[in-house]
Order: C-alpha cells, then structure tokens, then sequence
C-alpha cells in the first residue's frame, strides 16, 4: 500500500487488530507513535485546541527516533525479528508445517498490517500533523544517517509480507526470540535474565601464555556448538593468569554463531536447576559462567551445582555446559577439624564426607590448570600486548621495565601484564 492511500485513522485501526505482534508497538517509539495516530486524529476534529497537543506528540515521537538514532523502518524490522510471541517461541522447537494453521494465519494477518505500518514515511507523517494543527510549515521528518546494519531476514524484499511467514519462522528457528535473540551476553538477577548490552570485548587470539588450556577449551565450546556432547569445565589456577577472560573471550570467538554467555553469581548457584530449565528448549548453545568459585561447607549451592554436574532425573538440557573459575583445587574449604578422628559422636565413616568434599572438582568433566607465570611467559604476554598497543621500544626497554613492574606490583601474570602496558601506553602517550 502506498504511502498516499493511507491515513492516520486506517493506521490506528490497524494497529489495533494485531493479534500477536502487539509488542512491536509496546515500547517508546512504538508507543509515541500510537499517540501520534490519536493526536492526529483529535487534531482533525478540532485544531484550535488539540493542534498543540499533535505537534507535541509528534516531538515525542521524534524524540524517541532520535534517542535510538533509527529510522522507523528499522525500528519495525528490529522489533519483528526480536518478538517474543506464541509463533516466534513455537517456530523454535518444531517445523514450519507443523505449527498451528490458525496461528499460522494470524502471523499472515500480521505481517500484513505491519508492511502498511513500514510504508508509513516520516515525511508523510510530517505533513499530516502540519495539516492536522493548521501549522504554517511541517515538522522536521526524522531521517537517521547513517543508516543501521540491513536485518538478517529481508523482509522488505518480499512484495507482501505475508508470504514471508515461513521464513520468518526459519530465523527464529536459527536466532531464538526476545532477549536471548537481542544479547550474546547475560546475567542471572533476581530470578530473570538480564541483558549485558556491553560484553567484554577481550579476544581468545590476544590471551597468550596457556596454549593448550586455549586449546581444549575451544575444542570443548566447539563440540557444544556442533551438536555433540560437551563437558563442564573448571579452570584451576593462579589469580591473573587470565581464565576469566578466556571464558568471556569465547563469545567474541564465536561472534557469528549461536553461543551465548550466562553469568550466574555463586549467590545464585542455588537457582541453577531454574536457570537450565529456562533455556532447555531454545535453540541457541549456552555457557553459564560462574567465576571465582568456592564453597563454605554445607552451603546448599554446592548441592545445587552437584545436581546439575552430575544430573538427576530431570535430564541435563544438551545445550548448556557450566564453565567454572576457582584460586582453589579443591574447591570446598575443608578444616584440620574435618579430619576423623576416634571420638564418641563423630561420623563413623567420616573419611567418606571428606573425600566427597576433595573430589568435588572431579564432577567437572574437564579441568584446566593455569600454572603460575614463570619470567619467560610473562615476557612473552608483554611483548604479544605491546605489539597490540603499537609500543615502540627496544625489546631490552619493555622487558626491563616490565619486570621492574612486576616486582613493584602483584607479580608475573597475564593481568599484571596488561595492567603495566595499559599504563605504559598511557604513559608514552603523554609524553612523561
């Protein structure tokens, strides 16, 4: 439908026979432009006194735009593709042909609406709300530049969008729905998903010093990404040695595939079962990331973890691994107390609890081991970081000062090493 056929009463009755696409229109730029719609349309009745009110909500309207820096278009393009509704959340788990006909029908309805809704320009907008308020020039129309990324479903392409249904329902299959769709990264807090819009940008390729834990980690992500079974790891070692941003570089390493990050914080390690539960039928590959860990003895997150590690009768979501940091091998504190001892009112098999506390780390199907920097690998990290950071002093320069760095601070590790050419760089830069 061309822009010139349509009107701001046909667009709100329209709008409002969507029947699963509501959430489209459900934030603020989709909500200035309802308002719009019923500005416009008191404006026409009587412009003496609602002409102000049009022209103010349509600087709402613009505003929002504005803020996002995204055109209309795009923004309806975006929200189709992030929708989280009964089609979108059924398309993931079964075929096309298999989905409900009268759901089926009612996407068709929808998508319909929502091509006349796109062919709706800023700039005829723009000259209803002049003509709506007897304003003497249009309001400015809101053209973003540059313009975004173009989405990875085409639906502009498709002469009606209605035909589009089932390939709609194939990007869904492929990149999920709703905020699992929206963020790569996220976080478990107060007992729903949050959305990181800001991951951590460290990449795999610039952690040197631990190739084979490099190595076997990627090994074991890639065996998840693919389909196959893969093992939850604990990566063991020394503060610094970089384990933390080897997980989180994982979801830069796989940027183009269906790998998110979840990170779940120990306080939360009891809502584990909740969490897996959650994500069991959606199809992108999830890692949930606890870092720092350990436990104090009878914590009930151990227990929560242990069901997870080792399973129960709900079975464990092939989609999910636990990838796991700890300072400690073993990772449950155990006490010169906890050792048996022949007194009355003690365990009688007590060697049995403590042995379960010391083999905890064993549930872990992998386990790497960062060992601590010796001089020769934190050399090595330095002149890798430097060379990222354009530092150009002699070899014999930079490794002197690196070591005096080392010695002054918290000794030989990959995060002393970035910390001393993050300052050096700072530091050359201001010519002190």
């Amino acid at each position: 439908m061309h822009t010139s056929k349509l009107s701001a009463q046909f667009l709100q009755h329209q709008a409002a026979s969507l029947l699963l696409y509501q959430a489209v229109l459900a934030n603020p730029i989709g909500v200035a432009f309802l308002e719009l719609l019923q500005a416009i349309r008191h404006a026409e009745r009587n412009p003496a006194i609602e002409g102000v009110e049009c022209l103010q909500a349509y600087g709402r309207w613009f505003q929002a735009l504005a803020t996002r820096n995204q055109s209309w278009q795009a923004y309806l393009l975006e929200q189709i593709l992030l929708a989280e509704n009964p089609f979108s959340q059924q398309a993931q788990q079964v075929p096309f042909s298999q989905l409900p006909v009268p759901l089926v029908k009612a996407v068709r309805h929808d998508l319909q609406i929502l091509q006349q809704l796109y062919h709706c320009q800023p700039q005829q907008i723009s000259e209803w709300v002049q003509t709506a308020a007897h304003a003497s020039i249009s309001p400015i129309a809101w053209e973003p530049s540059p313009m975004p990324h173009p989405p990875n479903l085409a639906l502009p392409n498709f002469e009606h969008w209605a035909d589009a249904a089932a390939d709609l329902a194939a990007h869904y299959q492929t990149f999920g729905a709703g905020l699992l769709a929206q963020y790569r990264a996220l976080r478990w807090q107060a007992g729903t998903l949050i959305g990181i819009p800001f991951a951590d940008p460290v990449q795999v390729a610039h952690l040197v010093g631990y190739e084979t834990q490099k190595e076997a980690l990627l090994k074991n992500t890639e065996f998840l990404l693919t389909g196959y079974p893969a093992l939850h790891v604990l990566l063991y070692g020394s503060r610094g040695s970089g384990k933390s941003s080897l997980v989180k570089g994982l979801l830069n390493h796989y940027a183009d595939r269906p790998l998110r990050l979840v990170e779940v914080a120990k306080s939360d390690l009891c809502e584990l079962s909740t969490i897996a539960d959650r994500l069991r039928d959606h199809p992108q590959k999830f890692i949930l990331f606890v870092d720092d860990l350990s436990f104090e003895e009878d914590e009930d997150a151990f227990k929560a973890l242990k069901v997870v590690l080792e399973g129960s009768l709900t079975a464990r979501p092939s989609n999910l691994v636990v990838y796991a940091t700890t300072n400690r091998r073993h990772l449950i504190r155990e006490f010169f107390g906890d050792r048996p001892r022949p007194r009355d009112g003690d365990e009688v098999h007590a060697w049995d609890t403590v042995q379960e506390k010391l083999s905890f780390s064993d549930r872990f199907g992998l386990t790497l081991t960062f060992e601590p920097a010796d001089q020769k690998t934190y050399l090595q990290i330095v002149h890798h970081l430097a060379v990222q950071a354009g530092i150009a002093l002699s070899p014999e320069d930079l490794e002197f000062r690196a070591l005096q760095w080392a010695t002054r601070h918290n000794g030989r590790s990959g995060r002393t090493a970035r910390q001393f050419i993050d300052f050096l760089q700072a530091e050359l830069a201001m010519g002190k």
